[in-house]
């Protein structure tokens, strides 16, 4: 058993964990051969795309990181995306997609920082660093390569959905919440928009009824979950 994070862009970050959760691989590939300014060239693509096939092996659980909103270099961005999927398939697996935010939440890492009413955008390379120093607070890891740290991440959500889809673990073994919905959004999709809606109706109301009221319908909502 294999947990595979993918990170895919131009520069793929790639990590396999073994069925302990330890790393057995950490890497970024690179598409090889001739290269255009601003993207990716077909040849450059393929060669990325069959050295995530090389890498892949029967029973591997994969999770790679969706399109992120607002992307630039969208349709280079989209091909990219599509040739790793359509490796893994050829490869005999199925894959689950986590949105780059959700990536970012597992290890509690907020797009806004600061305090209300002076909040800026975290981007860039301040945005590089909050998950490089939050990937060692919450797993003891670090690495020189941000897209390396991405996959890693991702390839502990994927160990993570594994685990409570075979009911190895319950989400209340998650203690952080913010990983459990992270976790639950996956496995449960449906019912963690309902969930969201909840708290969000919870969140805008007066507030009139004891705080035991909202525990025990949160408790509720996980419990309707196994």
């Amino acid at each position: 058993m294999r947990f595979v994070g993918i990170d895919p862009a131009t520069t793929t970050g790639v990590v396999i964990l073994d069925a302990d959760g330890n790393p057995i691989l950490e890497t970024v590939i690179r598409g090889k051969g001739r290269s255009a300014p601003g993207g990716i060239t077909q040849e450059q693509r393929v060669s990325l795309e069959n050295q995530l096939y090389k890498i892949l092996q029967p029973g591997d659980q994969v999770m790679k990181e969706g399109i992120a909103n607002g992307s630039q270099m969208l349709i280079t961005t989209a091909k990219i995306h599509g040739g790793l999927e359509s490796m893994i398939t050829r490869k005999g697996l199925t894959f689950d997609e986590i949105a780059p935010l959700a990536v970012k939440k597992f290890v509690d890492v907020a797009s806004w920082v600061g305090e209300p009413g002076k909040k800026v955008l975290l981007k860039g390379k301040a945005k590089k660093q909050a998950v490089a120093a939050a990937a060692l607070e919450h797993f003891g890891y670090q690495h020189t390569s941000d897209d390396v740290v991405d996959a890693y991440i991702i390839a502990k959500i994927a160990e993570a959905v594994y685990q409570v889809r075979n009911r190895e673990k319950i989400l209340d073994d998650f203690e952080l919440i913010y990983q459990r919905e992270v976790i639950w959004s996956i496995i449960d999709p449906d019912g963690y928009k309902e969930y969201e809606k909840a708290k969000k109706k919870k969140t805008n109301k007066r507030r009139g009824k004891p705080a035991a009221t909202d525990s025990h319908t949160q408790n509720t909502e996980q419990t309707c979950l196994f």
